[in-house]
């Protein structure tokens, strides 16, 4: 099927070449501030040749794309007759440099003269638009054919009786009111800046002539039904009720096919379907006739649905978690602005998004053309589709409220053939939110075969309260990823945007001078360390919090925005991308459960529905499960945890070691598991496979083949497949630790932290004038000295499993990082102050006996390190002086010893 449509495309794109007019000019592009490796491909007589609908195509069709006259107006309502002075290259919207004006104008008039072939007669012609923005009205040889709101949909008239012989006039006059109007627009705004960015008015996609029947083919909707085995297509035409017959091919030959009428949904028959997914993103194609008419597509087959799956409710496509780690895809461009300079270019951002190892892509408060959907279906990434917002910050009139669901409307229903959408978020962040759980309803409504987040980032920003509708709830958190919320039973969790680092790349980045990213890394390779730092903390987010999909800011640059993969020109890598699609592998695979953290405390969750409470525990040497929650004792929580080993007896597979009983690892015994030191090596050896209950992982033993860990009756077993519940109680969700602390400080004891690094260890931590630094102190030093040098070690103020320190000379004050750096403060009270407050004690990253690191619970990969004197958090790949280094693991590692103070 895909080598048969791109024959297909190339061969429309040939006839479009030899119907469209080719008249001499002058007229060259403007220089946009950046050029990307297409700005000089861009052709003035057929620019984006490429037929515009691959979904409805039709043999034989003429491009209006290249020079159009243009003048800005302040009326709309007499369209000029004469010669207008400028030019245009169409499709390109009027403030990008491609298209040669450069410049906003509120009103504006096109017009340019086309012929309609010698081979058309006696048929209909249809003038096509896909998309103008926003309000546009068409006149043809001076018949006013019609008026058009909205800047994201396609629209057509047919001009059949307003031709004429030879020459035709077609004049079409816009009104693109950005922000100074309720409409929705996105990102457009006439003051640009930061996360605001040019408006992108007037054509913006291509304008073509096509000639039909007199009854024709409208739009093909396609909603694959793979329970039912076929494909439920309504064939919508210009007459209701007209007989219709479908075809279905896959690699040419015909594999189904049905006969309906038009307006009516009927079923073709797809026997055993080849379904599509990220990693098979396989089409079929589509043949449709309507009397005398005939149009080909495509489609995918696959099911979006949700379920409760490893103990959380997880989307599924076709029945499977399959995790959407994805970007925030803006679709801009340095030199087209909303339109892609070539179908190339268009196809080059997905393929590196691929390439890169996500699976999903959110297309963000934009509708793309139909060529970005093709190869959004063709490459095999899920989409999320984002509704363009209303203008943020402020309540939308009810004329803009009105605008806003017309449009949507048209969204939907316009993009329901899509195959790679599954999934629809009406707002993001509450910018022009209004009524969110009607408008989710009412999303549903119109499209039940789909997943509808009411509000990506509805815990931020301008956002209503949640009102509950939907399928998604959705955190935002940069830099993050974090989540503020759990799924529910009727909602799954997604992290809708995280991330945003940034790196600056001079010569290839937007003029303003007023770039900036959430965080600022130095080098590629420290935004690529800090990458793979943050995006490995997906996860345990994964496991422990139900998360099911993610979204990093972003692939490229954005005008302001320096935080993408590539620079906005596209011509810049700015990560090391073999490591990126590294960790994002590591994901992929973690969230499938066939990859566990290695070196990691992890606790084991039951997932059998009603047990979920429950968690695997040794006691006595014998391996149970037991309800373990906050309120658990020490020893409950600690038999509850394990390090997380390589494989014993094979190093591709796991082993567990108990956190409590250094040496003693989960091993079997007759079928019975225990914790014990004198195992053999492929009794103590398990090897992962996705959840056998669809969800979380399941363990096989390495000495057993085909058994696997599961509980029965509170006891934990080697088993094979006895039915029942066995698939579930096979299943393990691998969680973050009951007990966080992988060291032990003696709770209620008075102890001072001595520096390792070598040339500075007559140094301890202490805090001076409300400061943490590290001071020469010893026993000779003064009283006060000493005691500055002096903690109680107590229970973690925000997890009881960690630790606080509190001053021995300040009783009630604590030792808390703000802004990185650490100090000595009040308890206040708040969760803040109890996390930042809190840290885990964890083996020293340096070595060496007696020593311990200590981790912040809030910042995970961050450890309390000494860096000239004073001392913060600090992390490996971050971007403040005080991270990374050569020294790091010894900055972050201390000695701990009886306090100096007493």
């Amino acid at each position: 099927m895909l080598s048969r449509l791109r024959l297909l495309t190339l061969v429309l794109g040939v006839i479009a070449v030899l119907l469209t007019p080719l008249t001499a000019s002058a007229f060259t592009p403007k220089p946009p501030p950046l050029a990307t490796p297409w700005t000089n491909q861009v052709s003035v007589t057929n620019p984006l040749p490429e037929y515009p609908r691959p979904q409805l195509t039709r043999a034989e069709w003429q491009s209006l794309n290249g020079v159009w006259q243009f003048a800005p107006t302040s009326d709309l309502n007499n369209p000029p007759t004469g010669t207008l002075p400028e030019e245009v290259l169409v499709p390109y919207p009027i403030e990008s440099a491609l298209s040669g004006i450069q410049r906003h104008e509120n009103r504006m008039y096109y017009k340019r003269t086309f012929t309609v072939p010698a081979g058309w007669s006696g048929r209909h012609v249809q003038l096509n638009f896909g998309a103008v923005m926003w309000q546009s009205k068409v006149w043809v040889n001076g018949t006013l054919l019609g008026t058009h709101e909205g800047g994201y949909d396609a629209f057509s008239y047919d001009i059949t009786s307003a031709l004429r012989a030879g020459s035709n006039d077609i004049v079409v006059g816009v009104w693109a009111p950005v922000d100074t109007e309720d409409i929705p627009l996105g990102k457009q705004r006439l003051n640009r800046g930061g996360i605001w960015y040019t408006p992108s008015s007037g054509i913006w996609q291509t304008v073509w002539l096509e000639p039909t029947q007199p009854t024709w083919i409208t739009r093909l909707d396609t909603i694959p039904n793979v329970a039912a085995g076929g494909l439920d297509l309504t064939v919508q035409g210009s007459s209701p009720g007209q007989a219709v017959h479908a075809q279905v091919l896959s690699g040419g030959q015909v594999v189904g096919e049905a006969s309906g009428v038009s307006g009516t949904s009927f079923r073709v028959a797809v026997p055993n379907a080849r379904l599509w997914s990220p990693d098979d993103p396989f089409l079929y194609d589509l043949r449709v006739t309507m009397g005398s008419d005939a149009v080909g597509g495509y489609f995918g087959m696959r099911s979006v649905g949700k379920a409760m799956l490893g103990g959380f409710l997880r989307p599924t496509l076709n029945g499977k978690f399959v995790y959407a780690l994805g970007t925030l895809d803006q679709g801009y461009w340095p030199d087209g602005l909303y339109t892609a300079p070539t179908d190339d270019a268009l196809r080059f951002d997905l393929e590196q998004q691929k390439a890169l190892g996500f699976t999903m892509v959110r297309k963000h408060i934009k509708v793309e053309s139909a060529r970005w959907f093709y190869w959004a279906d063709k490459l095999g990434l899920m989409v999320w589709q984002d509704m363009p917002s209303l203008v943020a910050g402020r309540n939308a009139s009810a004329t803009g409220e009105a605008r806003y669901e017309f449009e949507l409307r048209r969204m939907v229903d316009n993009r329901k053939q899509i195959t790679s959408i599954t999934q629809w978020i009406p707002f993001n962040e509450g910018w022009g939110e209004f009524q969110a759980g009607r408008i989710a309803d009412l999303v549903k409504s119109l499209d039940p075969s789909r997943l509808v987040n009411h509000n990506s980032g509805s815990n931020c920003c301008d956002s209503d309260p949640d009102p509950g509708n939907g399928d998604v709830i959705d955190d935002h958190m940069y830099v993050g990823p974090g989540v503020a919320r759990a799924p529910s039973t009727t909602r799954v969790l997604q992290l809708g945007e995280y991330g945003g680092l940034g790196l600056h790349v001079p010569g290839h980045e937007w003029p303003s001078g007023n770039s900036f990213a959430y965080e600022m890394l130095p080098t590629p390779d420290a935004l690529t360390t800090r990458y793979a730092q943050i995006t490995s903390q997906l996860p345990d987010l994964i496991t422990g919090s139900g998360l099911s999909g993610s979204v990093y800011t972003e692939p490229t640059d954005v005008e302001d925005e320096i935080n993408g993969f590539y620079t906005y020109d596209r011509q810049v890598q700015k990560m090391d991308f073999a490591r990126v699609r590294a960790v994002n592998q590591q994901v992929l695979a973690a969230a499938n459960g066939t990859a566990l953290p290695l070196g990691k405390l992890v606790s084991f969750r039951v997932t059998t529905p009603t047990y979920t409470n429950r968690y695997l525990r040794h006691i006595d040497g014998v391996a149970n499960t037991e309800v373990i929650d906050a309120g658990s004792n020490q020893t409950l929580k600690q038999d509850a945890t394990f390090w997380v080993r390589p494989g014993l007896s094979n190093s591709n597979c796991y082993s567990f070691e108990s956190r409590n009983f250094p040496g003693q690892y989960l091993r079997q015994r007759d079928l019975r598991i225990y914790i014990s030191g004198d195992a053999s090596a492929a009794d103590a050896t398990f090897c992962t496979h996705p959840g056998l209950s669809g969800g979380g992982t399941s363990l096989e033993s390495a000495a057993r083949p085909g058994y696997y860990l599961r509980h029965r009756n509170s006891e934990v077993w080697l088993d094979t497949d006895t039915g029942g519940s066995y698939r579930d109680d096979a299943t393990w969700n691998l969680v973050p630790a009951w007990w966080r602390s992988g060291a032990d400080l003696a709770v209620g004891q008075s102890r001072t932290f001595r520096v390792t690094t070598p040339g500075y260890t007559d140094r301890v931590l202490r805090h001076r004038e409300g400061l943490a630094r590290t001071d020469v102190i010893d026993a000779n030093s003064s009283l006060t000295d000493r005691q500055d040098a002096s903690f109680v070690i107590r229970a973690g103020l925000a997890e009881s499993s960690c630790y606080s320190l509190e001053s021995v000379n300040f009783p009630g004050q604590y030792l808390r990082h703000s802004n990185y750096r650490l100090q000595k403060a009040s308890n206040d009270g708040t969760d803040t102050f109890r996390k930042d407050a809190t840290f885990c004690a964890q083996p020293p990253r340096a070595g060496g006996t007696g020593n311990v690191s200590l981790q912040s619970i809030n910042y995970p990969t961050y450890y309390v390190r000494h860096a000239s004197e004073l001392v913060y958090i600090a992390t490996v790949g971050g971007a403040n002086a005080w991270d990374g280094g050569a020294s790091y693991d010894a900055d972050t590692t201390w000695t701990n010893q009886p306090g100096l103070g007493g």
